[in-house]
């Protein structure tokens, strides 16, 4: 056999060595648990047979405890390109074999290059997380190689869009990087995340706690936010990755993509022109509204089991990606809260920052009051969704199908935050706020001296109601473009969005804004 023969042997015995990660009994273990392999689940994700692995030979240079006698070729992560439906996607998959996905110095400088290449070439970054959390052994070193992660994040942010999923423990100072990009995914049962462990919450807070209630998907899906989606299983979580590219630009220089789309554009829905219960206070399904105007009823629903009172999304019109904000009047009567307008916000400013579209859909009748939203600073949180709506540039279509009263007509894509095309329907009610409430403050008075105040209450509320609690007065003053038939929204969100394409708007030049934290 020839040098060069024995050679390419080499390097074959050694690839495959490399693709074995930490040993067939540890990916023995990986299975035991339900798991894939980051190897498995990368080709899960992409295309068949795109995958073009780099730094496959990368191996720790620590010396520290005896670490130095144990090394895997890849040290951890398996990093590369490939694509999703033919398109470019960078991905970095860490891998449990091998020091239980621990970070090294050298998985960071791996996952950092993927994640430099993704920028260069504009194109989305994938990371599938499975570790332990840093890498004990090697000190400042493992630090220093999640700061270098983080500050590519940040750079990252609002350049290409970054996925997280979660597929495994996610400890200490790993969750930052997920917390940092666009979208998390997590899996109900094996995935979990949290800045200090049960045993550390047991000694220091006296806390008995599990994994699962201290950090479990459903806890960050459902109650702190970190989560935008829970699945069932791993091939979930991969198949929900392939679909939310679909809804996505390449990076920010891109326009939203386009699909074809076989659904009329003047499909019209009798439904619509019935939904709006005739009692102001009965709720009806805000998802029947938009599963009837989109493109074949497809939604991707974002942040699903959290801050249910406002639903966010992406859906197509005509084969154009946008994204989807509306108030839900089945969970809090449709009123913004604080969780609810951080959902609102971010979700806003990713559609903004990546060129998608934003079709507001509007039943909101105002903040929820009290002392715990009060207390829990509302008002900011408020700030950010008003912020958002007002600093976005896409196209921005607005529709009020029924209450719209103070600030949170304004901060639900009001043409006084530059929204480009405003339609309501003929039961919209815009106005500071609802008729019983206007008639105590201002005829408070007179109902209290009339014969019959109950009756007097409700003259002034119907005449309260004539005046302002109809969609007609605002568009009096050009704040409603026009006032459609329901049945029609589906067609005039199309024209909207077609008349839209060419928009051209921009901010002050600024180093960076200091929207309220």
């Amino acid at each position: 056999m020839s040098i060069q023969l024995e050679k390419i042997k080499e390097l074959i015995k050694l690839r495959e060595e490399a693709h074995l990660g930490g040993g067939q009994k540890r990916i023995d273990a990986q299975h035991g648990k339900g798991k894939f392999t980051a190897r498995e689940r990368i080709n899960i994700l992409l295309d068949e047979g795109s995958f073009e692995e780099i730094d496959t030979f990368v191996v720790h240079r620590s010396s520290n405890f005896g670490i130095d006698k144990t090394k895997f070729m890849g040290d951890g992560v398996v990093t590369g390109s490939g694509t999703i439906d033919g398109r470019l996607v960078y991905i970095f998959a860490q891998d449990f074999t091998v020091f239980g996905g621990a970070l090294s110095e050298m998985m960071a400088s791996k996952i950092c290059k993927v994640m430099e290449l993704a920028m260069k070439m504009g194109a989305p970054i994938i990371g599938l997380n499975d570790s332990g959390g840093a890498r004990i052994q090697e000190g400042v070193n493992a630090l220093c190689g999640y700061g270098n992660i983080f500050e590519n994040n940040i750079l990252a942010s609002g350049v290409v869009p970054q996925i997280s999923a979660i597929f495994g423990p996610c400890a200490g100072g790993a969750v930052y990087s997920p917390a940092l990009t666009d979208f998390n995914i997590m899996v109900k049962g094996t995935s979990y995340m949290f800045l200090t462990g049960p045993k550390v919450v047991k000694t220091v807070t006296g806390e008995d706690v599990s994994q699962e209630q201290l950090g479990g998907a459903s806890v960050h899906a459902s109650k702190s936010g970190v989560a935008h989606f829970a699945v069932d299983s791993e091939e979930d979580g991969l198949r929900l990755i392939r679909h939310l590219i679909s809804f996505i630009p390449q990076n920010n220089m891109e326009d939203a993509p386009f699909a074809e789309c076989k659904d009329p554009i003047d499909r019209t829905d009798d439904f619509l022109n019935d939904i709006i219960p005739d009692e102001p206070n009965r709720a009806y399904n805000m998802y029947d509204v938009i599963g009837t105007i989109v493109d074949n009823g497809e939604f991707l629903e974002i942040h699903a089991d959290y801050a249910k009172n406002i639903i966010v999304g992406f859906a197509r019109f005509n084969g154009q990606s946008v994204g989807i904000i509306a108030n839900q009047p089945m969970q809090m009567a449709g009123c913004l809260d604080s969780n609810a307008s951080r959902k609102g916000a971010r979700f806003v400013r990713f559609c903004d920052a990546f060129n998608i579209p934003i079709v507001t859909l509007v039943d909101v009748p105002g903040f929820l009051p009290g002392t715990g939203q009060e207390y829990n600073g509302v008002i900011v949180h408020g700030a950010k969704l008003l912020y958002a709506y007002g600093e976005a540039t896409v196209p921005k279509i607005t529709v009020t199908l029924r209450k719209s009263y103070g600030g949170a007509y304004i901060v639900m894509g009001s043409k006084h935050l530059r929204s480009d095309v405003n339609y309501a329907w003929p039961s919209a009610e815009i106005a500071v706020m609802g008729p019983s409430g206007a008639v105590e403050v201002i005829f408070a008075k007179e109902v209290a001296a009339s014969e019959d105040p109950a009756k007097a209450a409700m003259e002034k509320e119907e005449e309260y109601r004539r005046a302002f609690a109809n969609p007609y007065n605002a568009a009096s003053y050009g704040y409603m473009d026009d006032v459609i038939e329901p049945r029609n929204t589906r067609f005039r969100i199309i024209r909207a969005l077609e008349q839209l394409r060419t928009k051209k708007q921009t901010i002050p030049a600024k180093k960076h804004d200091n929207i309220p934290l």
